[in-house]
């Protein structure tokens, strides 16, 4: 079938997109419509932690969808108990609600500490975010959100998020008052170019939300479900934050959130939150599938040795090409260009013959790699392989 035949026009103009229609996908692969296969380091921006079309959420949907879909979330579901009951188990939180993105998920916690400020601290409402930060697409995590631009876009924004600098403690309790009742933060702004939150500005992060009883909110939306080497980015600096929230990797690629928080922190009442899909249970058997992979013995293991060996990779082509060297976590890395060629970088690598390769530059001096969790060595091997070879035809 050409692209002429689709009719892409029905769908609303919301970005710049190739001409190409995505028909099938399997691990790092995708196929377009002309049969063109690539090798894909974005994963959905990874959220298909575990590749496209995995065996285990096959699984899980075709078995889930002959037994319920969605009861209500007026009731409980038995795959629900099951994966909110993993999550605890393997976190600091007491309690779970899911959600289907992660801007609902962030919503909900923006919703949720000032609740809490309405109880415990006389009507508190601000919440500290960071500039480069991102937490999604709805009107007050837009303004929650650090992104250049943004505050433009929709105006007004949503007020109350006031924007300290990142790994700059200092930044940070200058903005605290008497208003204030969270700070909330991405353990690696992702959209904001792969930076890291330091061990150290975490801890003290944490330490100085204490002193002034402040919520401590991690947004784990592109972060957590392993992407780091841990299961949570909070995990790397030892602390335990009072509100965690998770999106893309949690579902593998279906639309699956959750909005987690400790015991003393959960203050919704009946009227306060829900969803008519929240919690139903075709999708929450994914996630229990795709926690119980992540939670194999050796998974996060070989997540951290394959993120060092892309590090590594990623280093000696810097060196190769006077690039400017690589950061990031786990798998969740970024090459940095030393100048404003990642789109062309991005197209070129797309366009490659017999099989293109898939990069997403989310600064114009910068690539963002977000393979799936069991990406192979040969894998990884081939993408620098590949994008060496658009380096070198940028350089003639």
């Amino acid at each position: 079938m050409e692209f002429s035949q689709y009719n892409v026009n029905a769908l609303m103009y919301i970005t710049p997109r190739p001409e190409l229609v995505f028909t099938e996908g399997k691990g790092m692969w995708l196929t377009d419509h002309k049969g063109k296969r690539y090798l894909d380091y974005l994963q959905g921006w990874a959220v298909n932690c575990l590749g496209h079309s995995p065996q285990c959420i096959t699984d899980a949907l075709v078995a889930q969808s002959k037994k319920l879909v969605n009861p209500s979330p007026a009731f409980y579901n038995a795959p629900a108990i099951e994966l909110a009951t993993l999550l605890t188990d393997n976190s600091c939180f007491d309690r779970v609600f899911f959600a289907n993105s992660g801007a609902e998920a962030n919503e909900g916690a923006i919703k949720l500490a000032r609740k809490w400020g309405q109880k415990n601290k006389n009507g508190a409402f601000e919440i500290i975010t960071f500039d480069h930060g991102f937490h999604g697409r709805t009107l007050a995590t837009m303004s929650a959100s650090g992104k250049p631009g943004w505050d433009t876009i929709f105006a007004p924004q949503v007020t109350g998020f006031p924007k300290a600098d990142l790994n700059d403690i200092a930044s940070v309790e200058k903005l605290i008052t008497d208003k204030t009742v969270a700070v909330m933060l991405e353990p690696v702004q992702g959209e904001g170019g792969v930076l890291p939150a330091s061990r150290e500005f975490m801890q003290a992060l944490r330490a100085l939300t204490k002193q002034h009883n402040v919520l401590l909110i991690v947004d784990e939306v592109q972060s957590g479900m392993g992407r780091t080497g841990e299961l949570f980015g909070y995990q790397l600096s030892g602390i335990e934050p009072d509100i965690m929230t998770l999106g893309k990797g949690i579902g593998g690629g279906v639309p699956l959130a959750a909005l987690l928080c400790r015991e003393e922190v959960a203050c919704f009442v009946p009227g306060d939150q829900g969803g008519t899909y929240n919690g139903n249970p075709l999708i929450t058997a994914v996630g229990v599938a795709v926690i119980k992979e992540l939670l194999a013995p050796g998974f996060l293991a070989s997540v951290n040795q394959k993120g060092d060996y892309l590090s590594q990779q990623l280093l000696k082509l810097s060196e190769q090409f006077g690039l400017q060297g690589e950061r990031g976590e786990g798998l969740l890395r970024a090459l940095k260009l030393g100048s404003d060629i990642g789109a062309k970088i991005v197209e070129i690598a797309r366009d490659m013959e017999p099989v293109g390769l898939l990069l997403n530059s989310p600064r114009p001096d910068l690539l963002r790699f977000m393979p799936a969790l069991n990406v192979s060595t040969e894998e990884i091997d081939q993408m620098i392989v590949m994008l060496g070879q658009v380096l070198t035809q940028l350089k003639k």
